[in-house]
């Protein structure tokens, strides 16, 4: 069985973020219809399955998605309230922001991999 911990957050928010690149791309097709922004979100895409195919290498599918789904609601919820000005309808909705900051921290997923944090901690 994996180490779930071998995963790190740098990859689960590389992963969100290609994500997002995708979802905007594919958001500005359907409203344009122009095949740019439907390569774009094409592209995006396939950085998401290059990325969980990292991340599979390193973690069981479990810890993956959770960590994938949070990270992607957070990341994908400040972009669409920074570069295109969505809100939310109601006040409490930013309290389930709030749970899903708390859900990944509970998740207890490492900044960086071990490797990474071993190699740094060395004195070689």
């Amino acid at each position: 069985m994996l180490d779930n911990n071998n995963m790190s957050l740098a990859q689960i928010s590389l992963l969100s973020l290609v994500e997002i690149v995708g979802d905007f791309g594919l958001k500005k097709y359907a409203q344009s219809g122009k095949y740019i922004h439907l390569l774009s979100g094409i592209v995006g895409y396939i950085g998401v399955v290059i990325m969980l195919i990292i991340c599979f290498k390193e973690s069981t599918v479990l810890l993956v998605n959770a960590a994938w789904d949070g990270t992607s609601a957070l990341l994908e919820s400040a972009a669409a309230f920074i570069f295109l000005g969505e809100r939310f309808d109601d006040y409490s909705q930013y309290g389930g922001v709030l749970l899903i900051v708390l859900g990944l921290y509970l998740l207890k997923i490492p900044i960086a991999k071990k490797r990474e944090l071993m190699k740094n901690l060395s004195l070689n």
